[in-house]
């Protein structure tokens, strides 16, 4: 099973984007995973569900962070490398989904308890957000040249 399918596994098992990308991986950087699930919790549905930036895409990006991540502040080569991953992973998962921000991606405002019912009910989360879980661990591991 690849990482991107485990990712996608552990999303249909209940836990939400962000933490089903960035414990996928923790591991193999040094987290564990019970942490990382608790450390990427607050960042679903769009951070908090608030439907801001993609819970897929920030779970990748602590992802980039803790494998390139700056941890000496006299390492300016490590943000710098950190930043332009940054950059390439978002590029690559826009130009596949044309955008980042949970609400384009779902149609649906999650801050809206009116609209997370109907989102709910209408199965947008298995139907799209698991293909956005896929695709944020498969770009992820073709910018950071993982197997």
């Amino acid at each position: 099973m690849t990482k991107a399918e485990k990712a996608k596994k552990q999303f249909a098992k209940g836990f939400s984007c962000a933490p089903a990308v960035f414990s996928t991986y923790s591991e193999q950087f040094g987290l564990e995973k019970e942490l990382a699930l608790k450390i990427a919790c607050g960042f679903g549905g769009g951070i908090g569900r608030m439907g801001k930036t993609c819970g897929a895409v920030t779970g990748a990006v602590m992802v980039i962070g803790l494998k390139h991540g700056q941890a000496d502040v006299a390492d300016e080569k490590s943000r710098q490398e950190t930043h332009k991953l940054v950059k390439k992973f978002i590029d690559k998962f826009t130009a596949l989904h044309g955008s980042i921000e949970c609400r384009q991606l779902i149609g649906y405002d999650l801050s809206d308890s009116a609209e997370l019912k109907l989102a709910r009910e209408s199965g947008v989360f298995q139907k799209k957000c698991a293909s956005f879980v896929y695709d944020a661990a498969r770009i992820l591991e073709d910018v950071l040249h993982l197997r």
